[in-house]
């Protein structure tokens, strides 16, 4: 009978450890309390993860009992971005694949600087000023070795440092590294995070290859961009303005349940294209705005809250 007991309790104990397992794997990632989905792997923490259309609703925007505003929580924000990208994987030699994402996302962010989709972000200060709408972009870097899935955020840390042979000594430093490694199992389509290199700090940011994922697909019918762009294009600027308002530990701007202003208003779009300053046209998911909630200006989110601004 003890050994019957002692295998029925080794046998829950397991179950017990495999739901636990799982259930951390699906924590919201900005739960401070109970940190992220790189927790205990002493890594940079996963920031703003863009999760796909079908588990966003239960990441995002979800209502409160409190107050939908985002606040403030102590920490530095981005006072300009000098971004980068990099563009990593095999893949990215093939004209094939690279088609129209290449030039067209460095297109996006050679307009992206003094946009009105950029002024979406400006009314956010930190300890060291405001965000501004203006950003500099220094082209692309190309690695044609086999990129990581992302799983791992030292890994994509790595790439940057390794590509990026002069990180921005200012700390304003933001490198895009974009994979050709399909999303798979994932639940999210990018993400952004913080380290360093050579001793300055970055932000980077992973994304996965989105060509044929429906899961992250903002469904653009009028820009005339192939569908892997539109989607880099729109989680693009998720993952950017959110590390312009909320950059780093221990945080800048972010409601009460974590979420950034990208996550606020994700899978939402409140004009069917958006013109940046350089004229290029693109899909983009709304951002949110504690300003435009307050006056009632802004359109509504998931969850029905009118803080989301368009950028037109």
């Amino acid at each position: 009978m003890l050994r019957k007991l002692t295998l029925a309790a080794l046998i829950a104990h397991a179950c017990f450890s495999l739901a636990n397992a799982a259930e951390k794997d699906t924590t919201h990632p900005f739960d401070r309390n109970t940190e992220d989905l790189t927790a205990g792997r002493g890594e940079p923490p996963m920031l703003g993860l863009h999760w796909t259309r079908e588990l966003a609703g239960s990441h995002n925007a979800r209502p409160s009992s409190g107050s939908p505003l985002m606040t403030f929580h102590g920490g530095k924000i981005m006072p300009t971005a000098v971004t980068q990208t990099i563009f990593w994987g095999p893949s990215w030699a093939s004209t094939s694949f690279a088609g129209d994402k290449i030039t067209g996302l460095d297109s996006w962010y050679g307009g992206h600087s003094n946009s009105n989709y950029a002024h979406t972000t400006d009314e956010y200060t930190g300890t060291n000023g405001s965000v501004g709408a203006a950003t500099s972009y220094l082209g692309h870097l190309i690695d044609p070795s086999t990129a990581s899935d992302g799983k791992s955020t030292s890994a994509i840390l790595a790439e940057v440092c390794k590509m990026v042979k002069s990180p921005d000594p200012s700390g304003n430093g933001y490198y895009a590294v974009y994979t050709d490694v399909k999303r798979g199992g994932a639940g999210y389509c990018a993400y952004h995070s913080a380290g360093t290199c050579g001793g300055y700090p970055v932000q980077f940011a992973f994304f996965f290859n989105l060509d044929g994922d429906s899961g992250c697909d903002p469904a653009d019918t009028l820009s005339k961009h192939s569908q892997g762009l539109a989607a880099l294009a729109n989680v693009t600027g998720h993952e950017l303005e959110e590390a312009r308002s909320d950059p780093a530990s221990p945080g800048a701007w972010y409601d009460a349940s974590g979420a950034e202003n990208g996550d606020k208003c994700a899978w939402t779009f409140g004009a069917p294209l958006v013109t940046l300053s350089n004229g290029s046209q693109w899909k983009l998911q709304g951002e949110w705005s504690n300003a435009a909630y307050n006056a009632g200006t802004g359109y509504p989110n998931s969850s029905g809250q009118r803080g989301c601004l368009s950028g037109l």
